[in-house]
């Protein structure tokens, strides 16, 4: 009889133990993808783009067989010229790359059959603010009604709840054995 209650009070125990351990499906691992976006997307040979990328801890690469590898600053633009020598109606791919982990997104540049440039491509301050906040995507998903439950534990938290577990598993030994020995009379 003294064997099933002590079992019952380890299973109990391990129980609440198991509890207090975050799920794994609990912890935010989602990384923010890469999205780059090219201003405008299309463009004549010799005409500047400009170049904006999200979803970077830091600075950015942007690199195509169309211009010099460009750095974007996180949270800014950056721009390129095309080529002269570009192949007018060809579709180049441009990839952005993060500095900090080598994350990457990549978008499309096309190139127009006219050779000159146009003026509306090369204005750089209204068309780079209003593209950038038009075309940029959340950070990742809404976290709505779990309360804020997703953030990470501290060790603090961590040794808090191991304390409570341990107190009321020692609780529950101390009361059984207690019983116990109060029935052997």
């Amino acid at each position: 009889m003294r064997a099933i209650r002590v079992t019952s009070a380890a299973a109990l125990g391990l129980a609440a133990l198991s509890l207090t351990v975050p799920a794994a499906s609990a912890v935010d691992t989602k990384v923010p993808a890469v999205v780059g976006t090219a201003t405008p997307s299309t463009i004549a040979a010799g005409g500047q783009v400009t170049l904006f990328v999200s979803g970077c801890d830091s600075d950015a690469e942007a690199t195509s067989a169309v211009f010099d590898t460009v750095t974007i600053p996180k949270g800014d633009t950056a721009t390129a010229t095309v080529d002269w020598d570009a192949k007018r109606g060809a579709l180049y791919t441009i990839t952005y790359t993060c500095l900090d982990d080598g994350r990457q997104g990549t978008s499309q540049l096309t190139i127009a059959g006219d050779s000159r440039p146009t003026p509306t491509f090369t204005t750089p301050a209204p068309t780079v603010t209003t593209t950038a906040t038009a075309t940029r995507s959340p950070a990742g998903p809404a976290r709505g009604g779990v309360g804020g439950s997703q953030g990470g534990m501290d060790a603090g938290e961590i040794a808090a709840g191991a304390a409570l577990v341990l107190a009321a598993t020692g609780g529950v030994v101390f009361v059984l054995r207690r019983r116990s020995g109060s029935r052997q009379h």
